[in-house]
C-alpha cells in the first residue's frame, strides 16, 4: 500500500514539476527531481544513486539559474547597472504579481532603469529584450531537465 501512495504521490510532483517549468511560481525541476526521487525509494525504480545525484545537481543548477539569466540577459543587450537593477527590482516584485508579473516585470523594471539612466528608448527597449531573452532561456532550460528526468521516470516505471 505505502508503494502505491509514493508512486502516486510520485507521479503528481512530475506532471507539476513539468507544469512548473512554464508557471514560474511552481519550482518545476525540484518537483521532477523529488517525483523521481520518491520513485527510487519506493523500490520501483532500478537506476543507481548516482543519477539521483546528477539530477539534483542539474535541478538546482537550473533553478538558480532562471533567477538570474534575466538579469544576464539585461546587461548582455547592453543594459546599464540602473537596467540590471531595474530587472533585478522587477523580478522581486514580480514574483508577487503571479505568472505573468515573473515575464512582466523584469522587462519593466530594466525598460525603466534604462530610461531613469536617460537611456535612449531603443536602447532602454533592447535591454528589456534581453531580460525577456533571459526568461525563456531559463524556461527551456528548465524544461530541458525536468523532461529528462520525466523521461528517466516513465522509462523506470514503465519498463
Amino acid at each position: 500500500m505505502a508503494v502505491i501512495i509514493l508512486l502516486v504521490i510520485s507521479i503528481i510532483l512530475i506532471i507539476l514539476g513539468i507544469l512548473g517549468c512554464i508557471l514560474p511560481v511552481i519550482p518545476g525541476p525540484p518537483l521532477s527531481f523529488i517525483g523521481l526521487l520518491l520513485l527510487y525509494f519506493s523500490s520501483w525504480g532500478q537506476f543507481s544513486a548516482d543519477l539521483l545525484w546528477i539530477f539534483g545537481a542539474l535541478a538546482l543548477a537550473v533553478t538558480l539559474i532562471d533567477y538570474i539569466v534575466p538579469i544576464w540577459g539585461t546587461k548582455k543587450f547592453g543594459g546599464s547597472k540602473r537596467g540590471i537593477w531595474g530587472a533585478s527590482i522587477g523580478l522581486l516584485i514580480g514574483l508577487f504579481i503571479g505568472p505573468w508579473g515573473i515575464i512582466i516585470g523584469p522587462f519593466l523594471g530594466a525598460f525603466v532603469g534604462e530610461i531613469t539612466a536617460n537611456t535612449s528608448t531603443n536602447k532602454a527597449l533592447k535591454a528589456a529584450f534581453g531580460s525577456f531573452i533571459g526568461i525563456i532561456t531559463g524556461i527551456v532550460l528548465k524544461l530541458i531537465v525536468s523532461g529528462l528526468i520525466t523521461y528517466y521516470f516513465l522509462k523506470e516505471l514503465l519498463f
